[in-house]
């Protein structure tokens, strides 16, 4: 039985992903910061598997590396690493954005990745047929306007992970970097700071992805054989063309 450590596993893309690997039988550690959000999911999980939990912001160095290394021993054998905390804050010109949207998108989406793959490498090496799964974006295949500084944290995971790949691959860690487009969860609600009728426009019109559709790819590339390599995969909804393009009704 494999041992998956997913981070933002409390709701939307995280959160499905835990729910497929459960009943895939993975052994979880599911990792967040909201705690009653990341005990819901668990509750779920542990309808099918072994499920140990994780408090901390990924955001933080010292609360990743304590965390991590207060696993039991027996909760130390990780074959599988998803990355898929983070997050988008605001929508403008870069010159009306503000400096702590900026930051907290570089802290988690890129700082928090490198942080929580650092504390986590060393078990994957000390593990068989170990992969690393980052969860990126189509925001990473073309900068759009009002979305400079997120888009450059999701190119950055493009990069971190053919990075990865490069040094990794001959110590036999396969890694995975997939680039959802729209997804429906509270991605836009926290972009808009709560406004639930601006997030909701962001979804009108045509069908997006659900974050089971997210799930099913990632549980796709951790049943491959070892002998393959998923590399790149990139996820647009049927009326997403790219980036930038949606048909609406």
């Amino acid at each position: 039985m494999r041992t998956a450590l997913i981070t933002g596993a409390s709701s939307g893309i995280g959160a499905a992903i835990a729910q497929n690997l459960a009943k895939k039988q993975f052994r979880l550690i599911l990792c967040g910061r909201n705690e009653a959000r990341l005990q819901k999911t668990k509750s779920f999980c542990e309808s099918f598997t072994e499920v140990h939990s994780l408090l901390f912001d990924v955001a933080d160095n010292a609360e990743v590396t304590q965390a991590i290394h207060s696993l039991p021993d027996e909760w130390k054998t990780i074959s599988v690493l998803i990355n898929n905390a983070g997050n988008a804050h605001g929508l403008a010109p870069l010159e009306a954005g503000h400096i702590s949207d900026w930051h907290q998108m570089l802290d988690s989406n890129v700082a928090g990745l490198l942080h929580v793959s650092a504390a986590v490498i060393p078990f994957l090496l000390s593990s068989k047929n170990s992969q690393i799964i980052n969860i990126s974006s189509v925001a990473a295949r073309k900068t759009y306007v009002n979305g400079v500084v997120y888009c450059a944290t999701k190119k950055a995971v493009d990069v971190i992970s053919e990075g990865m790949r490069l040094e990794l691959t001959e110590k036999g860690v396969r890694v995975t970097n997939i680039q959802p487009g729209a997804v429906e969860t509270d991605f836009s609600l926290v972009r808009f700071k709560n406004d639930a009728d601006r997030a909701a426009q962001v979804y009108q019109g045509y069908e997006a992805l659900q974050a089971e559709d997210i799930a099913e790819a990632v549980s796709y590339c951790l049943k491959v054989p070892s002998r393959v390599s998923i590399a790149e995969m990139c996820i647009y909804p049927a009326a997403q063309a790219d980036p930038t393009t949606i048909f609406r009704k």
